[in-house]
């Protein structure tokens, strides 16, 4: 199999390891990159991940340059549009970016929810689909794509940095809105045609295992890395955690963080409007993904508004106590959990508190939260079970630091077990072995 340079790149943070099959035997300190925020909209600096990217391998030293491939795993969507050297025209565009309802709406009006759906997997959700941030600077910035020569996902940006190719994985290109994620066949021209976006811009579809391109020589004196060293497609960070799990027909994987994802796989997708449906990116299996936008970030955002002063353990007794209480800890106060919005919703809710009296207290909001994340957790698994797809009984859980796992398994109904699953996304990059591209 060899050893692969793994790059787990987030919505945050690049982290960079040394992998022998799924074993991580050396990892670079994670390295941060700024996601520039408005109210609507989360835009990531294509120059400022690229020197992260430069500084994380570098951390690992003469090492980086001794691998025998180089593996991708991507936040998703990351929407970027390149001129004909690769350069980004246009922001890193990302998961969290809202600023698309409108777009969102003329796109599904114009071909029809369910068309959409069957052709897509996916209604077009703003900012998680990734074609009504493309319509969006068409309609707002056609000026930043004038001279635009590739249009596609951060996969596909590294790619043509590092490689010079034109390519992007089959779990990617799902979050495009452009492809038809059901059929594995290639971009839909249907849905291209509803974009007005010519296929020449878009990137050639190859499996997240298939060597996409080979470092070139600038990328291999800017990077630290060996010239000619393959790098695969690459895949989406969930992906990456779903094979090291397995990737059996049934199984759930969780990340538990500041986003909450639950992820089902399957080999007979069958999308739901309230689902987000993609392709694992090799295999011939699809994923079928919810997600909690806010999930550890509206806990630790209470704790910064009301418990500022309480030292950090403190505050972690304190939340599990409240769980344990259950809804009787809240009062008469519940809470609305979309602090971060809506992935699965064209119309964006928000966060908001009901119910608050003089008698209310900063405990009866933090369990406000607690409770409105636990039930927002178990409600997911009816709309996975509706997909036909059996579940199998363990659960692969990524991430769950302060057992924030066993808060949000909590009002799950039925038998359960929970397999904890470390550096599952880097792990995960490690289960790919290369195959040159047919």
């Amino acid at each position: 199999m060899g050893t692969h340079l793994g790059l787990d790149i987030g919505s945050s943070s690049v982290i960079a390891g040394i992998l022998n099959g799924s074993k991580v035997v050396a990892v670079a300190p994670r390295v941060f990159f700024r996601t520039t925020y408005t109210t609507c909209t989360a835009e990531v600096d294509p120059d400022e991940l690229l020197l992260a990217i430069a500084k994380a391998i570098a951390s690992l030293g003469a090492k980086a340059r001794r691998v025998d491939a180089v593996a991708l795993a991507t936040m998703c969507p990351a929407w970027v549009a390149m001129d004909a050297r690769g350069r980004a025209l246009t922001p890193i565009v990302t998961h969290q970016d809202r600023r698309s309802i409108d777009e969102a709406r003329a796109i599904e009006s114009r071909i029809g929810k369910e068309r959409h759906l069957a052709l897509c997997g996916s209604r077009p959700f703003p900012g998680g689909i990734s074609s009504t941030t493309w319509e969006w600077y068409r309609t707002h910035r056609p000026q930043a794509l004038r001279r635009a020569d590739l249009v596609g996902h951060l996969n596909t940006f590294l790619h043509r940095q590092i490689t010079g190719a034109r390519v992007i994985d089959p779990s990617n290109a799902s979050f495009t809105g452009l492809y038809d994620t059901l059929s594995l066949k290639g971009w839909s021209d249907e849905l291209c045609s509803n974009l007005g976006v010519s296929p020449s811009l878009l990137p050639d579809v190859i499996d997240a295992d298939v060597v996409g391109g080979r470092v070139n020589r600038a990328a291999a004196a800017t990077l630290g890395l060996r010239e000619g060293t393959p790098v695969m497609t690459g895949m989406m960070d969930g992906s990456a955690g779903m094979l090291l799990a397995g990737a059996r027909v049934g199984q759930l994987f969780n990340v538990v963080g500041s986003t909450d994802v639950l992820a089902l796989c399957t080999d007979r997708p069958r999308p739901h409007e309230r689902l987000l449906t993609r392709a694992l990116g090799v295999q011939r299996k699809w994923l079928h993904v919810s997600t909690i936008a806010a999930m550890a970030s509206s806990i630790y955002w209470a704790r910064e508004q009301f418990f500022a002063e309480m030292p950090i353990e403190a505050f972690r007794k304190e939340f599990h106590r409240l769980s344990r209480q259950g809804a009787c800890a809240a009062g008469t106060v519940r809470f609305e959990p979309y602090m971060a919005g809506e992935r699965m919703q064209i119309e964006q809710r928000q966060g908001a508190f009901t119910g608050i009296t003089l008698a209310s207290t900063r405990t009866h909001l933090l369990s406000a939260i607690i409770e409105a994340l636990t039930r927002a957790s178990a409600d997911r698994l009816p709309l996975l079970k509706a997909t036909g797809t059996p579940l199998l009984e363990t659960v692969a859980v990524s991430g769950g630091s302060d057992r924030l796992d066993k808060l949000m398994h909590r009002d799950w109904t039925g038998r359960w077990k929970y397999r904890a699953v470390e550096d599952a996304t880097m792990r995960g990059l490690g289960v790919l072995v290369p195959r040159e591209r047919r």
